[in-house]
């Protein structure tokens, strides 16, 4: 037996979870690029790394359901699982399973046992615990949010706006209030309300680009809004 052969063999039964995090996948980010999910390359690899992380630690404690909390790269390891041979290679190398997506969205089970959901508070004590550092900023979404940004209002025209007391509400379709600002953004909330796909900088009214940001930031912190590229 070669030396090559020897390491050949002792890559495949020596992998851990762990080493996971040193995969490499330039036709998944060549595909955020091209389909505008990203911006940039970096942006990209930034967003993958975080998939791989939340692949980790999700394995390395099965006795709790880890939630995905970001839309953001929750689209990444879909766009990722589309590559469905690579990606079903690459959860058998590291993990010897197949890893299901769950979306950030998908409803609760109803025979889900509470003690076993994880917290925010939770998954970021674990992610620390994991890799040494704090939860990075690619998992608040709305820290992402540019006057260049695109983003999507996949509820679009399900929305209401009420006025009252010189504040305008955005209502769900069962009345909640989801946000509620002064009359001066009421034409951006409006514009919101209905529009499926915008450019943060297109909000129209008076508001100046740090409101337009701070708008969609907390519409997409709500889950309201999702942001692309």
């Amino acid at each position: 037996m070669t030396l090559t052969q020897v390491e050949s063999t002792d890559l495949v039964t020596t992998r851990l979870p762990i080493d996971a995090l040193a995969y490499e996948a330039p036709f998944l980010i060549e595909k955020l690029l091209k389909e505008h999910i990203v911006e940039t390359s970096e942006e990209g690899e930034a967003l993958f790394t975080e998939v791989k992380r939340f692949c980790v630690l999700a394995q390395s404690d099965d006795t709790k359901i880890w939630t995905m909390y970001s839309f953001r790269i929750d689209e990444v390891w879909h766009q990722f699982i589309l590559f469905t041979k690579q990606y079903i290679n690459f959860c058998e190398s590291f993990f010897g399973r197949y890893i299901p997506h769950i979306p950030s969205n998908a409803p609760k089970s109803e025979t889900m046992n509470l003690a076993e959901a994880s917290s925010f508070e939770l998954f970021q004590s674990r992610y620390h615990e994991l890799f040494g550092e704090s939860l990075s900023d690619a998992w608040y979404d709305e820290r992402s949010v540019t006057t260049r940004r695109r983003v999507f209002n996949d509820r679009a025209a399900e929305f209401t706006l009420r006025d009252e007391g010189g504040m305008v509400d955005l209502l769900t379709s069962t009345g909640d209030v989801v946000v509620s600002i002064n009359e001066f953004g009421r034409n951006a909330l409006a514009f919101v309300a209905r529009t499926g796909v915008f450019y943060v900088r297109e909000l129209p009214g008076d508001l100046n680009d740090e409101e337009k940001i701070a708008l969609v930031a907390t519409l997409v912190e709500y889950k309201v809004l999702r942001v692309g590229a």
